[in-house]
């Protein structure tokens, strides 16, 4: 037993039973024992590769669509370039290459602002920098972001945001909960706490005992947050993440370690705990603050942006293993049996914004 789930073990015992966000807050940002306070988890060494680390390509588009979308804002200046959660640090490198050869001008005066909470994730961003590190700023929340119109990126944002459970029991639905068995080992339970039916999804009446449903309003909390700042600054922002565009009744929190799927109450604190992403939420957070929401799949995104073009560049000076690792690099960012489907990209920004990529709101 992994001393996490010991500690998880003596508080179930202690106080009751958990909740699945409370399980999730800290199995993965517990200070001691946390997931993400603790390990490296991205890369092939890791437990997980995100799109960044798959390709340069995905940094260099997502930076052309944050030019043009200051472009289509009216060119603003200064304005912040932010990412909030960035992992390593990849995709913030890979935009800022591409800003400074793409507009030399416009990657000058914007200030840098990585919004992280881990200090460890935080050097590791700084190394991965490089020179770069010295012009941005690291911020534990949006609070202390600049007042200037803001450009914000989130890659696999939203997806480790804990979020609650609620499971169909005796005609109702209670919160989903992690208690002890009569040997002393984690197991799902259902708890005392129940839904505002209005939270529902619309298959709800009809679901069996046993089924799922998933709510995540600390999710709807920080899209809020990014959108009240983007609606009073300016600016727009692009979101990327695994998830459903309508809601839906099931079960989605899964545990990812060393790149394999694991049960997930086997490992607190040693296996990445996710969940998908419910966009139409996300949506209706950031419709609340006035912003017009769009949608579009990762894979029509990047396709749209002209991933086949820059992988031809790319890939014309190489040879043939050179060209087949690009063509394997655009298949995993967007093929439909890949990324390309299962990730959608969710861009928002002022109504009167014609945002790149995205002929109306949705």
């Amino acid at each position: 037993m992994t001393g996490l789930k010991q500690r998880i073990a003596d508080l179930v015992l202690a106080s009751g039973p958990l909740s699945v966000a409370d399980y999730m807050a800290l199995c993965l940002f517990d200070p001691k024992q946390g997931y993400y306070t603790t390990r490296e988890p991205f890369g092939t060494e890791g437990d997980f590769t995100t799109a960044p680390e798959i390709s340069q390509m995905f940094g260099e588009l997502v930076a052309i669509w944050l030019r043009t979308a200051w472009d289509a804002a009216g060119r603003p200046s200064p304005v912040v370039l932010a990412e909030i959660g960035p992992g390593r640090g990849t995709l913030m490198k890979d935009m800022l290459r591409t800003l400074s050869k793409l507009d030399p001008a416009f990657a000058a005066q914007a200030s840098v602002a990585m919004v992280e909470t881990s200090p460890r994730l935080a050097d590791i961003q700084k190394r991965t920098l490089g020179d770069a590190a010295a012009r941005a700023s690291w911020h534990q929340s949006i609070d202390t972001l600049p007042h200037l119109p803001l450009f914000i990126v989130g890659n696999e944002l939203f997806d480790a945001i804990p979020i609650r459970q609620f499971v169909r029991a005796g005609g109702t639905w209670r919160e989903r909960a992690i208690d002890l068995d009569d040997a002393g080992n984690l197991r799902f339970v259902a708890g005392a706490g129940s839904v505002d039916p209005a939270l529902l999804p619309t298959d709800a009446a009809t679901a069996p005992e046993g089924a799922v449903v998933e709510v995540a309003p600390a999710r709807s909390a920080l899209m809020e947050t990014i959108a009240a700042r983007v609606s009073s600054s300016g600016g727009a922002g692009l979101f990327i993440d695994y998830g459903y565009l309508e809601p839906g009744v099931g079960d989605t929190l899964q545990a990812l370690r060393k790149h394999r799927y694991e049960d997930v109450l086997e490992s607190p604190g040693e296996a990445d705990l996710t969940s998908h992403v419910d966009f139409h939420a996300l949506a209706m957070a950031a419709r609340v603050h006035g912003l017009a929401p769009h949608f579009a799949t990762q894979g029509d995104f990047l396709l749209g942006m002209g991933l086949l073009e820059r992988a031809g560049s790319l890939g014309a000076p190489l040879d043939a293993a050179g060209r087949e690792k690009i063509h394997s690099e655009v298949e995993r960012l967007a093929g439909p049996d890949a990324m390309g489907n299962l990730f959608k990209v969710l861009a928002v920004a002022r109504p009167e914004i014609q945002l790149p990529r995205f002929s109306k709101a949705d």
